[in-house]
């Protein structure tokens, strides 16, 4: 069993009365610098002084303003409510970018109103141009009931349509796209992945997980142009609604968008990049290596693998049929020795992984993957010199093992939650999935099993770090609706609960998206906190989000945010 030990920052603090200037001084402010779990009450302080991206003073507004120069700027914040920005644990911008320029059906009420969209969006494209895009999610439709090939037919006017449902692990096909594809009666299923088929041995168009790859490979890539614009988009949106890092499962392409933006000094969020846990372990190493892993701003980090579904699209993998489909229990992705063998190796090249498992079966499969890897390994001390932009070195040492991660970590066995704990794997969670969640997951698991999903506040008790993120597109990347629900387990509409004793305190909720996504990330001491030598990366909210009644916390609006000690967003003042 590996022990994780606490990382031991040994980059100097700076106090207050250092003589040397701050760039920037935040002052008359309601500041939390941090939350500690242990403490009565979590500090405030009035004031931060930021010098070269790092917070190098905090407290009251009298002793910060000592460190006030002649080119200090000096910003009021007009006693505000501010906090350390939000670290989303697990985001896709790729694909939010290609939703926002493609056909984006996100939230449609019925088929009807998909069609009109698929309509607008054939009428404006170029003749045989494909339609891509997604964001549909039949539970929200009175019918409950999938789209088929002819719905997409009927409003398409002739061009190929590929439509992903929102969370990514179904789509549905037309007829021109699957004639494209190959896809014929006689098309075997990919491991991993199904075709839906009627009586006949058809496909009816509903193209689930690894199969949709069949089609993805025909469809014309995006133009950089395209791509780039698509990126922007979607990092606007992350910090205009307050998060300041992204731990990002996109394209490598994206990614060198990522790194030209940061070039041209145009990144205004940080990000932690994933690679596929399926590529080689010689591509993965050269990747690792083409963009140094000290940059604070941009990186790669984790190996990102899929153990199954969701529960949404019933392709979660679980360990008994679905309560609402009973000859089906999921489509687990690998066979357990194939994933033990590829994790051992990948593990032994010094990779942290992170495996998507929603279902019970998926999550013990990861567990055991782990538990394999981590044997063939030792702990080991881990020293790294992170870089500010400016230049300025930010030295940790961290004893660790390996942190690996499960995302999503929906429905767990009870036994495993030990398992977490033992094997010391981190629960990257997205509260705001049980908003859409809590109105089908009883019907699917049934009473036992929906006691244990979206169970955060079991993790914690059984003392396994949880790290939270948004799954942005799948969910809205505002943080607020994870934090509104991680305290409440109600719907928005205030009508409905789920499971209330797993509710998270509003400190809980607040650790972990800072301080438990950072540690996911091998970040806890420069990130998630507004403390000397952490990286100036904060937020500036309308309201106090943990003074105020739970409600209220869905209706936040931010008023700034801070990354590196630069303002990136500034409500009622358009980007440039």
């Amino acid at each position: 069993m590996l022990l994780l030990f606490p990382s031991l920052l040994i980059s100097a603090c700076v106090s207050a009365q250092t003589a040397t200037p701050a760039d920037t001084i935040y002052f008359h402010g309601n500041i939390l610098t941090g939350v500690d779990l242990e403490a009565a009450q979590p500090q405030r302080v009035s004031a931060i002084a930021v010098r070269g991206g790092v917070v190098v003073a905090s407290g009251t507004d009298a002793d910060v303003k000592k460190l006030q120069g002649a080119s200090t700027k000096m910003v009021d914040l007009g006693g505000a409510f501010v906090m350390p920005g939000f670290n989303d644990a697990h985001a896709h911008l790729g694909d939010a970018g290609r939703i926002k320029l493609s056909v984006d059906v996100t939230g449609t009420k019925s088929l009807a109103e998909m069609q009109e969209r698929v309509k607008a969006a054939a009428q404006a494209a170029a003749p045989g141009a494909w339609l891509t895009g997604g964001g549909w999610d039949h539970t929200l439709w009175a019918s409950k009931t999938l789209p088929t090939k002819a719905d997409l037919d009927a409003a398409a006017g002739g061009h190929p349509a590929f439509l992903v449902r929102v969370d990514g692990h179904i789509a549905i096909a037309n007829t021109a796209a699957l004639n494209a594809a190959g896809i014929t009666k006689t098309t075997p299923d990919p491991q991993g992945g199904k075709i839906d088929r009627d009586a006949n041995g058809v496909a009816t168009g509903i193209i689930r997980e690894t199969a949709q790859a069949l089609i993805d490979k025909v469809i014309p890539p995006p133009t950089p142009e395209l791509r780039r614009r698509g990126i922007e988009l979607a990092l606007a949106d992350a910090v205009e609604h307050g998060v300041t890092s992204v731990q990002d499962n996109s394209d490598w392409e994206d990614f060198l968008v990522y790194e030209q933006l940061e070039k041209e000094g145009k990144l205004p969020a940080r990000i932690s990049e994933w690679l596929p846990f399926n590529a080689s372990v010689d591509l993965l190493k050269q990747h690792r290596a083409y963009h140094p892993a000290d940059d604070a701003m941009l990186h790669t980090t984790m190996l990102k693998g899929f153990m199954d579904g969701s529960l949404g699209s019933r392709t979660a993998a679980l360990k008994a049929p679905y309560g609402d489909d009973p000859g089906n229990s999921g489509i687990p992705r690998y066979q357990q020795a194939q994933l033990n063998q590829m994790a051992i190796e990948r593990a032994q090249a010094g990779f942290q992984m992170g495996f998507h498992a929603i279902g019970d079966r998926a999550v013990s499969m990861a567990l055991d993957a782990f538990a394999a890897a981590q044997g063939s390994g030792p702990l080991k001390a881990d020293m790294q010199t992170m870089r500010a932009p400016n230049g300025r070195k930010i030295i940790h040492a961290t004893l660790t093992g390996s942190r690996n991660r499960i995302e999503h970590s929906q429905v767990v066995d009870p036994a495993d939650f030990a398992r977490y704990k033992q094997l010391g794997v981190i629960a990257s969670m997205q509260p705001n999935h049980l908003l859409t969640d809590m109105n089908w997951a009883e019907q699917r698991l049934g009473p036992d099993r929906a006691k244990y999903a979206y169970a955060w506040k079991s993790f914690l008790d059984a003392g396994v770090p949880l790290a939270f993120g948004t799954d942005y597109p799948v969910e809205p990347i505002t943080p607020y609706r994870g934090v509104y629900c991680a305290v409440t387990r109600m719907n928005e509409a205030g009508t409905q609960t789920y499971f209330p004793e797993q509710k998270l305190t509003i400190w809980q909720a607040i650790y972990a998206y800072t301080q438990g996504s950072a540690y996911a990330e091998f970040a806890e001491s420069r990130k998630g906190k507004l403390a000397n030598g952490y990286l100036a990366d904060f937020v500036v909210l309308d309201r106090d989000i943990t003074s105020v009644a739970p409600p209220e916390i869905l209706r936040t609006q931010v008023l700034r945010t801070v990354v590196n000690g630069q303002t990136v967003y500034q409500a009622g003042v358009k980007a440039r």
